[in-house]
């Protein structure tokens, strides 16, 4: 409504000689329920307006071995297609971490179980064949691929027997072949290089460490502790080479991955996530056990902060701007949205399911898109995160124990 719209009923009224026109004392008043009434009502409308493109990611379903292509757009979201993967007829695969290339040609999915050892899977975005693979460690989980596609830096997770120091696998994509595989520390996870390409990073669940490879070298760099109240940086590989030797010994956790509360008095911070920030200045570490995300400083391998966080965040993912933090609570049943800056949470957003687990972002920054895994037979969810009105738009089924999650591509919607 506009306001001559407003003005014209109203100035037919009659005034009494010497009153205030009813029009100069309501219409201001009017305008400003009016206006009141369109931040509810526009705010409401943003919140939920449709996109004009369509968003497609990958998502791998832990528990079903399954490969989904989603589609979100004017239409909603909906799967497009599914892929079976694994090749173990009795037994579950477990594909953990997905990744695209950047060409947009393949994608790769590190399968967890194996006859011992996993595998990562290439395939092609065109059909969803499969064009090689390569044997790594036990139980590959999160991988990135570099800048210019040529190698995956997949992290071993191992949950195979007693903890012990694992390893990061490279692998060139060209022949799928693994060139190394470099020992850091106990259960590493939450695989990410930085926007140059020339650092990989991973977190040591029962280690409390940051790990640091230079890619060029293919040697580990540095290492950081980021246990509470013992944080330090320092030069080289980890000395965690065996239980009994080293001058960092392995936390003593029952290995939930994730969904374990701490006990009390314990100050570990039972990294499982490390991310870059946008620009590689800094790397965040999300301390699931103690419910907080770390900043170093990656010029001078110090501590800048601890950010206070949701119960058992777990995974990380930074606007392209580097504006703004997306972490999953794994034990919250919740995501939380942050400005970098402040270290402020700008949003809690609770899920349809509970144990939450992988976050990528649209290039655009307009869009989040969080997997939830769900409990027993229920199937996993994808939540899709408005980044501008803060708010969840859609939700999307997938099959059981939705885990890892990557960005395929934007495409431009057809018009009749």
């Amino acid at each position: 409504m506009t306001y001559g719209a407003l003005a014209r009923p109203l100035g037919r009224a009659q005034s009494k000689p010497g009153e205030p026109s009813l029009t100069l004392g309501l219409v201001p008043r009017l305008l400003t329920l009016a206006l009141l009434g369109c931040v509810v009502f526009c705010g409401s409308a943003f919140a939920q307006s449709k996109p004009d493109k369509d968003y497609l990611f990958y998502v791998v379903s832990e528990g079903a071995d399954k490969i989904a292509l989603v589609r979100f757009g004017p239409n909603g979201a909906r799967v497009e297609r599914e892929t079976a993967t694994g090749d173990m007829p009795i037994d579950i695969d477990g594909p953990h971490g997905i990744v695209v290339s950047p060409d947009k040609q393949f994608y790769y999915v590190s399968i967890g179980h194996g006859r011992p050892f996993g595998l990562v899977w290439k395939y092609a975005t065109k059909d969803d064949r499969v064009v090689g693979k390569a044997t790594l460690g036990y139980f590959p989980a999160t991988m990135d691929v570099s800048p210019d596609g040529q190698f995956l830096f997949v992290v071993n997770f191992n949950l195979h027997g007693d903890m012990a120091p694992s390893s990061v696998s490279i692998v060139s994509t060209p022949t799928m072949t693994e060139v190394a595989r470099l020992q850091t520390c106990t259960m590493p996870h939450g695989s990410r290089l930085n926007s140059q390409g020339t650092k990989q990073y991973s977190a040591c669940m029962m280690d409390d460490m940051l790990v640091e490879i230079d890619t060029r070298t293919f040697k580990v760099a540095r290492h950081f502790i980021v246990t509470k109240g013992k944080e330090i940086g320092i030069s080289g590989q980890p000395r965690v080479l065996t239980q009994t030797a080293g001058t960092h010994q392995p936390m003593k956790h029952t290995g939930g991955h994730g969904m374990e509360a701490p006990k009390p008095g314990d100050v570990s911070c039972q990294p499982t996530w490390a991310q870059p920030s946008s620009d590689g200045s800094s790397i965040y570490v999300a301390c699931n056990a103690s419910s907080e995300i770390v900043e170093i400083d990656a010029g001078t391998w110090k501590l800048v902060r601890r950010i206070p966080a949701r119960s058992g965040v777990y995974n990380l993912a930074v606007t392209r701007d580097g504006a703004r933090m997306i972490a999953t609570n794994k034990r919250d049943q919740s995501v939380s949205i942050y400005d970098l800056k402040s270290g402020k949470e700008l949003a809690r957003l609770p899920t349809k399911r509970k144990v939450l687990h992988g976050v990528v972002i649209s290039p655009d920054d307009f869009y989040a898109f969080v997997t939830v895994e769900g409990v027993g037979n229920e199937p996993g969810t994808v939540e899709i995160i408005d980044l501008k009105a803060l708010k969840i738009v859609a939700t999307v089924d997938v099959a059981r124990q939705a885990a890892g999650i990557d960005f395929y591509k934007v495409e431009a919607v057809a018009r009749p």
